[in-house]
């Protein structure tokens, strides 16, 4: 009874808490300007939407060290975050965006299936050694996730994630077609069976999977997403897979290096991404 009455207990502050958070980002989200955007779901660990924000009084205070990419979301999207990857929570969007999410429990997983496979397109960024730096000590809650534990539903879509030793730690841009995603002691995905659904790109640092009537773009890395040191065309990546991975377009291509000079071009791009919107980044309108 006593065990019961403590789940109950639970599940109504996680009710209450999600319902705060909902009215907070309608009351701190800037007012769209021209044509309406279209929704964004977001989840996950590192603190897009609220940065680094020590409860309440650091939010409202601005006190807390706001993440550099929402600003560059909010251009083109109504950023929603969610807490919980209910078939309910996801029904209303065709949009998502994971950026290191927790471990998602057995009801999350078969929702966020089913949700892609009916046509959601999601950007899941799943590193599993994290660099980027955070205010929070090692085992504080607050801190992104240093590892992801994502095994159950990757391994549903015919993936393995691994770490990959690399003889050169130090931070660099992976070419990836036209885009150049800056990473630090990024992942491999493989391959499980030969039906998997996916391809993989840049030597295994993304998949690209179609999953029934949707799609999930997957990136073994989490660099570009650093909060207190934005990476070398970092903003410009980012813009690059929304765009890339969000639309029904074809698969990213996995061939061609980018020269010296592309990659200069998307560093210059980087440096003006916060002025003007990026050429081509045009997400389509939910159904």
């Amino acid at each position: 009874m006593r065990r019961k009455q403590n789940r109950l207990r639970q599940v109504a502050v996680r009710r209450i808490s999600h319902a705060l958070l909902a009215a907070l980002a309608v009351l701190l989200a800037p007012a769209a300007a021209g044509q309406q955007r279209p929704p964004l779901a977001l989840m996950g660990t590192i603190p897009l939407y609220w940065g680094e924000a020590d409860g309440l009084a650091d939010l409202l205070s601005g006190a807390g060290a706001l993440h550099w990419a929402r600003a560059e979301l909010e251009r083109e999207w109504q950023l929603v975050p969610l807490d919980y990857l209910s078939a309910a929570a996801l029904s209303s969007h065709r949009h998502l965006l994971l950026a290191q999410p927790r471990g998602l429990t057995g009801e999350e997983n078969v929702a966020l299936d089913g949700w892609v496979r009916g046509g959601g397109l999601l950007l899941l960024f799943a590193d599993p050694l994290l660099t980027g730096e955070s205010r929070y000590a090692i085992g504080d809650r607050r801190r992104p996730q240093d590892v992801a534990l994502l095994s159950p539903i990757l391994a549903h879509w015919g993936l393995e994630l691994h770490f990959a030793e690399q003889p050169d730690a130090a931070p660099q841009l992976r070419a990836l077609g036209d885009l150049a995603l800056p990473v630090e002691q990024p992942g491999q995905l493989a391959l499980i069976g030969a039906d998997a659904p996916c391809h993989l790109l840049g030597e295994g640092l993304v998949a690209d999977c179609r999953l029934g009537a949707g799609r999930a773009l997957i990136v073994a890395d989490a660099a570009l997403l650093d909060l207190h040191h934005r990476p070398q065309g970092a903003c410009a990546a980012l813009h690059g897979l929304l765009a890339s991975g969000l639309r029904d377009l074809e698969p990213l291509s996995a061939t061609g290096e980018s020269s010296r000079s592309e990659l200069t071009d998307l560093h210059v791009e980087n440096m003006r991404c916060s002025a003007a919107k990026p050429a081509g980044f045009l997400p389509d309108t939910p159904p």
